[in-house]
């Protein structure tokens, strides 16, 4: 018996110590290949702008042609591989040892996400990398605990998409708040250190690869006392509802053509490569009227709204209508990105109003709430999205503005759509 006790005992540490080296050699795996996506999604934007500039008209046609090719390919190759890949995660911790999750988190599903969202982008798609990379980190965490002989779980999905997150924004405490409010629909003590652990070893690799960098860059907001506070949190409640009002109706857009049975939406589901045509001219349109505003993931824009600069009043509005087109496709892409460059438009409209009466007021702060607002209407995760907006800004002095623009804009979104967004395109899955 104490000989059957020692080898249960050595089996246990041993599976202890393969799931501890497998936890941290896919986190490291991981962030390696998000800091690769993020580098190559830089490149093929650079592409596409450079095609536009001598090509205009290669580069209209580019959309409608390249959305539906694929789409096309992603549907014959791995037909999870579409959309964002968040609700693909959502629903592969549910059910991790399910056929439809092992699908979902196949190598070769991650290899089609990371080509599928690279050709969108080279094509002008209004796409993000980031919920690819929840789906791609996801994968590979599981195929390294499958190559060590560790037993999957669900935290094991749940801090691959988390270190996904915070690999691809190099925002450590966003990846934990996300693994929290999203992925885990009821988060278990005991994947808590697993989590923490991916995300902050995927943080790490990020940090020491790339630099200390903060992804929009140094956001410091100066509020000069309790008035300018008060006139913060104020634009935070204002940002709240817009953001609220216009995330909720974006959340509930991709719903319904998730799920209504309505005749001409129906039929749209039943013809994908039609609609990503039709996308795709949506798409290109919106890009030429915006003077290209709307193309990509917008990140330059936004940041230079956030530090201050100018940028066309038609870019929020071009932008949310793109960004509905390109995940109403069906191709491979996330909306994490286009959801806060949607957000900066709102604080753009916002700051116009604000600084026209109070002028002290910094524009860079009320496109912050906006930010805010609107990322948390779509996702209705406002700790999240505090969190991640901090980080990628390093301004914590707009906590209590921040905090305010996201619990209303949830609160408002609840209205619009009762449905969170994730969860209702996670059932697709299961």
């Amino acid at each position: 018996m104490a000989i059957r006790s020692t080898k249960t005992t050595r089996a246990k540490l041993a599976l202890q110590f393969r799931a501890r080296m497998a936890a941290l050699t896919g986190a490291v795996l991981l962030a390696l290949v998000a800091i690769g996506f993020a580098r190559c999604g830089d490149w093929v934007q650079g592409v596409f702008a450079r095609i536009n500039s001598g090509h205009p008209i290669l580069s209209l046609a580019m959309a409608p042609l390249v959305f539906m090719g694929v789409v096309w390919i992603t549907r014959r190759a791995t037909p999870l591989a579409r959309g964002s890949g968040i609700p693909q995660v959502m629903a592969a911790a549910e059910h991790p040892t399910s056929a439809a999750a092992g699908e979902s988190l196949s190598l070769r599903t991650a290899v089609v996400k990371f080509f599928g969202t690279l050709a969108v982008l080279v094509a002008g798609g209004s796409a993000g990398r980031e919920g690819p990379s929840v789906q791609i980190g996801a994968a590979i965490m599981r195929a390294v605990h499958r190559w060590m002989g560790v037993p999957l779980t669900s935290g094991i999905v749940i801090a691959g998409g988390a270190a996904g997150v915070a690999a691809a924004f190099n925002t450590p405490l966003a990846g934990i708040a996300f693994a929290i409010e999203e992925l885990a629909s009821a988060f278990e003590q005991r994947v808590a250190m697993t989590v923490m652990a991916a995300v902050m070893l995927a943080g790490l690799v990020s940090l020491s690869l790339d630099g200390d960098y903060i992804y929009f860059g140094a956001v410091t907001a100066t509020i000069n006392g309790p008035r300018m506070m008060t006139l913060m949190i104020a634009a935070g409640i204002i940002a709240g509802i817009a953001g609220g009002l216009l995330g909720g109706l974006f959340s509930r857009i991709l719903v319904a053509f998730a799920w209504s049975q309505s005749g001409w939406i129906a039929r749209a589901r039943k013809r994908p490569i039609v609609l990503a045509g039709i996308c795709g001219v949506i798409v290109a349109a919106t890009g030429y009227f915006s003077d290209g505003q709307s193309w990509g993931t917008g990140y330059g824009t936004t940041r230079a709204l956030l530090t201050g600069g100018a940028a066309p009043l038609s870019f929020g509005p071009t932008k949310f209508i793109a960004t509905i087109a390109t995940a109403l496709s069906g191709a491979p892409g996330g909306i994490f990105a286009p959801s806060l460059s949607v957000g900066a438009g709102v604080g753009q409209w916002l700051s116009v109003a604000l600084t026209w009466f109070f002028p002290g007021v910094s524009p860079g702060a009320v496109v912050l709430v906006g930010v805010a607002g609107y990322f948390t209407g779509v996702t209705r995760a406002p700790l999240t999205a505090v969190i991640i907006v901090m980080e990628m800004t390093a301004d914590r002095g707009m906590i209590l503005p921040l905090m305010a623009a996201a619990l209303v804009a949830d609160a408002v979104s609840t209205m619009v759509s009762k449905r969170k967004l994730y969860h209702a395109l996670s059932l697709q899955f299961h």
